[in-house]
Protein backbone atom coordinates (compact mmCIF):
# COMPACT_ATOMS: atom_id res chain seq x y z
CA UNK A 1 0.00 0.00 0.00
CA UNK A 2 2.80 2.24 0.63
CA UNK A 3 4.46 1.70 -2.58
CA UNK A 4 0.90 2.43 -4.05
CA UNK A 5 1.10 5.83 -2.29
CA UNK A 6 4.50 6.77 -3.32
CA UNK A 7 3.44 6.70 -6.68
CA UNK A 8 0.58 8.30 -6.55
CA UNK A 9 2.23 10.97 -4.56
CA UNK A 10 4.61 11.49 -7.25
CA UNK A 11 2.33 11.60 -9.96
CA UNK A 12 0.34 14.29 -8.54
CA UNK A 13 3.67 16.27 -7.88
CA UNK A 14 5.21 15.53 -11.62
CA UNK A 15 1.84 16.54 -13.01
CA UNK A 16 1.13 19.73 -10.90
CA UNK A 17 4.59 20.74 -11.72
CA UNK A 18 3.83 20.12 -15.66
CA UNK A 19 0.27 21.18 -16.19
CA UNK A 20 0.78 23.85 -13.05
CA UNK A 21 3.66 25.91 -13.73
CA UNK A 22 5.76 24.42 -16.81
CA UNK A 23 2.82 24.37 -18.98
CA UNK A 24 1.14 28.15 -18.06
CA UNK A 25 4.89 29.23 -18.26
CA UNK A 26 5.47 27.57 -22.08
CA UNK A 27 1.91 29.43 -22.92
CA UNK A 28 2.85 32.65 -21.15
CA UNK A 29 6.50 32.94 -22.58
CA UNK A 30 4.81 32.01 -26.64
CA UNK A 31 2.38 34.41 -25.96
CA UNK A 32 4.55 37.49 -24.50
CA UNK A 33 6.57 36.85 -27.74
CA UNK A 34 4.21 36.51 -30.26
CA UNK A 35 1.44 38.55 -29.64
CA UNK A 36 2.53 41.14 -26.67
CA UNK A 37 -0.22 43.50 -27.14
CA UNK A 38 -2.90 40.84 -26.98
CA UNK A 39 -1.35 38.71 -24.14
CA UNK A 40 -1.48 42.50 -21.90
CA UNK A 41 -4.63 43.11 -22.89
CA UNK A 42 -4.71 44.77 -25.89
CA UNK A 43 -4.47 48.14 -23.77
CA UNK A 44 -4.52 51.27 -25.57
CA UNK A 45 -2.12 54.33 -24.27
CA UNK A 46 -2.24 57.84 -25.04
CA UNK A 47 1.03 59.93 -24.04
CA UNK A 48 2.36 56.53 -22.50
CA UNK A 49 -0.73 56.54 -20.14
CA UNK A 50 -3.21 53.27 -20.45
CA UNK A 51 -6.56 55.34 -21.46
CA UNK A 52 -8.24 51.65 -21.54
CA UNK A 53 -8.44 48.56 -23.59
CA UNK A 54 -9.46 47.81 -26.85
CA UNK A 55 -11.70 44.86 -25.45
CA UNK A 56 -13.60 46.36 -22.98
CA UNK A 57 -16.42 49.29 -23.44
CA UNK A 58 -15.81 52.49 -20.92
CA UNK A 59 -18.97 55.15 -20.91
CA UNK A 60 -18.97 57.83 -23.05
CA UNK A 61 -21.35 60.94 -22.54
CA UNK A 62 -19.68 63.46 -23.73
CA UNK A 63 -21.68 65.04 -27.85
CA UNK A 64 -18.84 65.06 -29.42
CA UNK A 65 -17.98 61.06 -28.62
CA UNK A 66 -19.26 58.27 -29.91
CA UNK A 67 -21.35 56.07 -27.35
CA UNK A 68 -20.94 52.54 -27.01
CA UNK A 69 -23.80 49.72 -26.10
CA UNK A 70 -26.01 50.31 -22.93
CA UNK A 71 -24.31 48.09 -20.19
CA UNK A 72 -26.56 45.90 -17.55
CA UNK A 73 -23.47 45.74 -15.48
CA UNK A 74 -22.64 49.83 -15.26
CA UNK A 75 -19.69 48.94 -17.53
CA UNK A 76 -17.94 47.39 -14.23
CA UNK A 77 -15.01 44.84 -15.37
CA UNK A 78 -15.88 43.02 -11.46
CA UNK A 79 -19.19 42.65 -12.26
CA UNK A 80 -19.92 41.76 -15.70
CA UNK A 81 -22.94 40.43 -17.22
CA UNK A 82 -26.41 40.61 -19.11
CA UNK A 83 -29.75 41.44 -17.24
CA UNK A 84 -30.80 37.87 -17.58
CA UNK A 85 -34.29 39.56 -19.01
CA UNK A 86 -36.57 37.84 -21.35
CA UNK A 87 -37.86 39.15 -24.27
CA UNK A 88 -41.24 38.90 -22.95
CA UNK A 89 -39.93 40.67 -19.79
CA UNK A 90 -41.67 43.84 -19.26
CA UNK A 91 -38.60 45.53 -17.31
CA UNK A 92 -36.71 44.66 -20.49
CA UNK A 93 -39.08 46.09 -22.98
CA UNK A 94 -39.35 49.12 -20.94
CA UNK A 95 -35.64 50.03 -20.34
CA UNK A 96 -35.45 49.58 -24.00
CA UNK A 97 -38.52 51.79 -24.90
CA UNK A 98 -36.64 54.48 -22.80
CA UNK A 99 -33.40 54.11 -23.89
CA UNK A 100 -34.73 54.37 -27.44
CA UNK A 101 -36.37 57.53 -26.55
CA UNK A 102 -33.54 58.86 -24.95
CA UNK A 103 -31.15 57.72 -28.56
CA UNK A 104 -33.99 59.02 -31.05
CA UNK A 105 -33.79 62.58 -28.83
CA UNK A 106 -30.15 63.18 -29.08
CA UNK A 107 -29.48 61.58 -32.38
CA UNK A 108 -33.06 63.06 -34.19
CA UNK A 109 -32.79 59.20 -35.98
CA UNK A 110 -34.20 55.84 -35.66
CA UNK A 111 -32.47 54.05 -32.54
CA UNK A 112 -30.23 50.99 -34.18
CA UNK A 113 -31.11 47.49 -31.90
CA UNK A 114 -27.56 47.91 -30.29
CA UNK A 115 -27.82 51.54 -29.50
CA UNK A 116 -31.01 50.42 -27.01
CA UNK A 117 -29.81 46.87 -25.91
CA UNK A 118 -27.30 45.92 -23.80
CA UNK A 119 -24.59 43.01 -25.16
CA UNK A 120 -24.36 39.71 -23.59
CA UNK A 121 -21.03 40.66 -21.63
CA UNK A 122 -22.05 44.66 -20.44
CA UNK A 123 -18.78 45.14 -21.97
CA UNK A 124 -18.87 44.80 -25.24
CA UNK A 125 -16.00 47.38 -26.85
CA UNK A 126 -18.07 47.70 -30.63
CA UNK A 127 -21.15 48.97 -32.27
CA UNK A 128 -22.26 48.53 -35.15
CA UNK A 129 -21.73 50.84 -38.19
CA UNK A 130 -25.06 52.07 -38.25
CA UNK A 131 -25.08 52.96 -35.06
CA UNK A 132 -21.67 54.75 -35.28
CA UNK A 133 -23.19 56.61 -38.33
CA UNK A 134 -26.37 57.61 -36.96
CA UNK A 135 -24.26 59.76 -34.01
CA UNK A 136 -22.19 61.01 -36.77
CA UNK A 137 -24.49 64.54 -36.56
CA UNK A 138 -24.72 65.04 -33.04
CA UNK A 139 -20.54 64.35 -33.12
CA UNK A 140 -20.30 66.97 -36.35
CA UNK A 141 -22.39 69.71 -34.67
CA UNK A 142 -20.52 69.13 -30.94
CA UNK A 143 -17.15 69.33 -32.60
CA UNK A 144 -17.88 72.21 -35.00
CA UNK A 145 -16.94 70.20 -38.17
CA UNK A 146 -18.59 69.23 -41.51
CA UNK A 147 -21.21 65.95 -40.84
CA UNK A 148 -19.12 64.05 -43.58
CA UNK A 149 -16.11 64.47 -42.30
CA UNK A 150 -16.94 62.61 -39.50
CA UNK A 151 -19.10 60.37 -41.44
CA UNK A 152 -15.85 59.40 -43.36
CA UNK A 153 -13.80 58.80 -40.45
CA UNK A 154 -16.41 56.55 -38.63
CA UNK A 155 -16.78 54.46 -42.32
CA UNK A 156 -12.64 54.06 -41.82
CA UNK A 157 -12.77 53.08 -38.70
CA UNK A 158 -14.83 49.91 -39.58
CA UNK A 159 -13.48 46.66 -39.16
CA UNK A 160 -14.97 43.99 -41.45
CA UNK A 161 -15.82 40.20 -40.03
CA UNK A 162 -12.98 38.71 -38.95
CA UNK A 163 -11.02 36.65 -41.82
CA UNK A 164 -14.12 37.38 -44.17
CA UNK A 165 -16.22 35.08 -42.40
CA UNK A 166 -16.88 35.60 -38.53
CA UNK A 167 -18.70 38.37 -36.87
CA UNK A 168 -20.33 41.67 -38.71
CA UNK A 169 -18.53 44.84 -38.83
CA UNK A 170 -18.05 47.00 -36.47
CA UNK A 171 -16.59 50.31 -35.31
CA UNK A 172 -14.36 50.18 -31.82
CA UNK A 173 -15.70 52.84 -29.50
CA UNK A 174 -12.78 54.22 -27.94
CA UNK A 175 -10.52 53.72 -30.77
CA UNK A 176 -12.80 55.65 -33.01
CA UNK A 177 -12.86 58.00 -30.29
CA UNK A 178 -9.13 58.58 -30.09
CA UNK A 179 -9.33 59.46 -33.84
CA UNK A 180 -11.47 61.57 -33.32
CA UNK A 181 -9.80 63.71 -31.14
CA UNK A 182 -6.42 63.44 -33.10
CA UNK A 183 -8.72 65.08 -36.31
CA UNK A 184 -11.10 67.38 -34.96
CA UNK A 185 -9.41 68.36 -31.52
CA UNK A 186 -11.17 71.71 -30.01
CA UNK A 187 -14.29 72.16 -27.70
CA UNK A 188 -16.12 69.25 -28.80
CA UNK A 189 -13.67 67.22 -27.21
CA UNK A 190 -14.24 66.18 -23.37
CA UNK A 191 -17.10 64.99 -21.25
CA UNK A 192 -17.65 61.55 -19.19
CA UNK A 193 -15.27 58.71 -19.92
CA UNK A 194 -13.86 60.45 -22.33
CA UNK A 195 -10.19 59.03 -23.61
CA UNK A 196 -8.11 62.25 -22.55
CA UNK A 197 -8.98 61.43 -18.88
Amino acid sequence: MLAHLRSALSLTILFTALTGLAYPLVLTGLAQGLFPAAANGSLVLRDHTVIGSALVAQPFEGAGYLHPRPSASGWNAGGTGASNLGPTSAALIATVAERRAAWEAKTGRSAPIDAVTASGSGLDPDISPENALAQAGRIAAARGVDIGAVSRLIEAATLGRTLWLFGEPRVNVLETNLALDAAFPGPGAGGQGTPTQ
